[in-house]
């Protein structure tokens, strides 16, 4: 009779374990398709089991209290969570760089409808216009040409350069709006080791859901950049990110954004190892390194939207005769300042070349004292530039010193002293590398105003003394033939002169290369990603098929304890009747 009812027991435990397994099999079946959920998979075990005849030939007899749920298992393999995250935090850094690069080829190639090099090098371009001038450079219509090819050519070289601006303002939302999302993941994830911790605290149940969001939230943090973590013994995960701590024990140790007074470019820093008072910025990320698949520092979509935009809105003085080691370290991670650099400086020879034949320089033998325009008395050194008025050209007024073809905002190309002896000294304005106004950069060129009102001003004449002066021929030739000299370097790593039109091609041409590769590279990871994450499906996520056929399973088994329970209380009641 006891061993009778100790089946009964036995059912009982069978009906349950039955129970709560097709319970987890509904659980199951309900989260298909939420992202991130983790399938739960039923182990039944023994309950307590005595063995009485360890001697028994044919097996031992056993005594139990039948069946229980020995764990519910929340199965991922860690190593392919690894793999995952890694490959996904790559294939953002190389997405972002592609689709920056990408931009920059959209602004260079196709501008309104008219591709940059166009109005450069193309039919109806500045070349062109000067080899008409060079027919005949006193002819009204040549110069009338000159100046608005000119005005053209400077207008679009600023679209451009606005472009690649806007754009990188773009990228400096993109970056300020990722450091947020970096912040939130980190208090999510504080948030969520505190509930976790709560409800396993008494060792009795797993908080399975909350571990699923949890792993989701990393999953989207190894996007933004490089992480490592670890799970201590209380269920809590201590996350790093880029090598700092990030979420610990105690706290989120969130991300500042230093902002520039000047661009308003925004710098990730660490806070808490930063001190902010003494202007001293812990930053997250050293732009300056090189960056490369062998040193696995090509990673995360918040350092690739850093180094694409840069740290400044870079000019010609950027590329113009810098090292290859300062390069390295400025220009050479940027896509938008080295696409900046690389225009202006293109800009920059086109321009300084032109005015430089159409206004000479030479230089002063020995120092000489003079007033300026002002009245105020001045002084120059032997080797200052002055306009070389002996060999200068002039225009139809036959003033000097001549009109320069293009002009800067901030002051005229000469400075006119005149000595107590009465010589006349045109001193060439030099550019300063701390204002821009200064230079002759994209931001600050214009087309001479005078040539727009009269375009007879544009230089074309040789100085004789009479009216009727003799056309500047050579001049015209030397503007003509400027376009086939080599006076650039595409890089201080490039060691082969190239000509205007050939600095474009070549600048673009890499520029393509390099969209290439990354794009490449970005297809390879995404692929690389999708099989990481089908690896990792088939170990967490939730088959309707597997789950239907556990139903099917544990219903049976359901079944087959109330048949048993079913059976075993017939019995009893037999004996109880026949007893009685």
């Amino acid at each position: 009779m006891a061993n009778s009812m100790g089946s009964l027991f036995i059912g009982a435990s069978g009906l349950q374990v039955s129970q709560n397994a097709m319970n987890a099999t509904a659980n199951n079946l309900s989260n298909v398709d939420t992202k991130g959920y983790v399938r739960e998979r039923v182990l039944q075990a023994d309950r307590h089991y005595d063995t009485f005849d360890t001697t028994a030939a044919i097996g031992p007899s056993q005594s139990g209290l039948g069946v229980s749920i020995g764990d519910v298992i929340h199965a991922r393999d860690v190593f392919l969570d690894k793999t995952f995250r890694t490959e996904s935090g790559r294939q953002a850094f190389y997405s972002s760089t592609s689709e920056a690069i990408t931009e920059v080829e959209t602004l260079f190639q196709e501008l309104e409808g008219t591709a940059f090099q166009e109005v450069l090098m193309g039919e109806s371009g500045l070349r062109v216009a000067f080899e008409e001038f060079a027919k005949d450079p006193s002819d009204s219509v040549n110069q009338n040409l000159v100046v608005q090819k000119a005005g053209l050519f400077a207008s679009r070289a600023k679209a451009v350069y606005q472009g690649l601006e806007k754009y990188q303002s773009n990228l400096n939302t993109q970056i300020s709006d990722a450091v947020d999302r970096v912040n939130d993941l980190g208090n999510t994830l504080r948030q969520l080791n505190i509930d976790i911790m709560t409800i396993e605290s008494g060792g009795i149940e797993t908080a399975m859901n909350l571990r699923d969001q949890r792993d989701l939230v990393l999953d989207e943090l190894a996007q933004y950049g490089t992480i490592t973590y670890k799970e201590l013994a209380n269920g809590e995960v201590k996350v790093n990110f880029e090598g700092v701590s990030f979420v610990d024990e105690m706290r989120v140790y969130e991300i500042g954004k230093q902002t520039d007074k000047v661009t308003g470019f925004i710098t990730p820093y660490w806070n808490h190892l930063s001190n902010t008072k003494e202007g001293e910025y812990y930053k997250v990320y050293d732009t300056g390194e090189q960056i490369s698949a062998a040193k696995k520092n090509d990673n995360g979509k918040l350092k690739a939207l850093i180094l694409a935009r840069g740290d400044k809105e870079a000019n010609y003085l950027d590329l113009d005769g810098v090292s290859a080691k300062k390069y390295d370290q400025t220009l050479g991670n940027s896509v938008m300042m080295n696409s900046e650099a690389s225009i202006d400086m293109l800009v920059h020879k086109v321009v300084t070349a032109i005015n430089d034949l159409y206004c000479p320089n030479t230089t002063l033998k020995t120092d000489i004292t003079g007033t300026d325009a002002d009245g105020n008395t001045v002084t120059y050194k032997a080797g200052t530039k002055i306009l070389d008025a002996e060999n200068c050209c002039v225009g139809s007024d036959g003033q000097l010193p001549p009109q320069e073809l293009f002009t800067r905002t901030g002051c005229d190309r000469y400075t006119k002293i005149t000595t107590q002896k009465g010589e006349v000294y045109y001193v060439y304005n030099e550019e300063d590398p701390t204002d821009t106004a200064l230079q002759y950069t994209i931001g600050s060129i214009s087309v001479n105003p005078n040539l727009l009102e009269s375009e007879s001003l544009l230089p074309a004449y040789k100085q004789n003394g009479s009216e009727e002066r003799p056309v500047a021929y050579d001049l015209g030739q030397a503007l003509s033939d400027l376009w086939d000299k080599e006076l650039m370097y595409l890089s201080p790593h490039d060691t082969t002169p190239v000509t205007f039109s050939e600095f474009y091609n070549k600048m673009t041409g890499e520029l393509a290369t390099l969209g290439d590769v990354f794009g490449s590279v970005a297809s390879d990871l995404d692929s690389t990603v999708l099989t990481t994450d089908n690896a990792r499906q088939q170990v967490l996520g939730v088959s309707s098929d597997e789950e239907l056929t556990s139903m099917i399973k544990y219903q049976n088994a359901y079944n087959a304890a109330s048949r048993f329970i079913n059976v075993i209380s017939e019995m009893i009641e037999t004996l109880i009747v026949q007893m009685g």
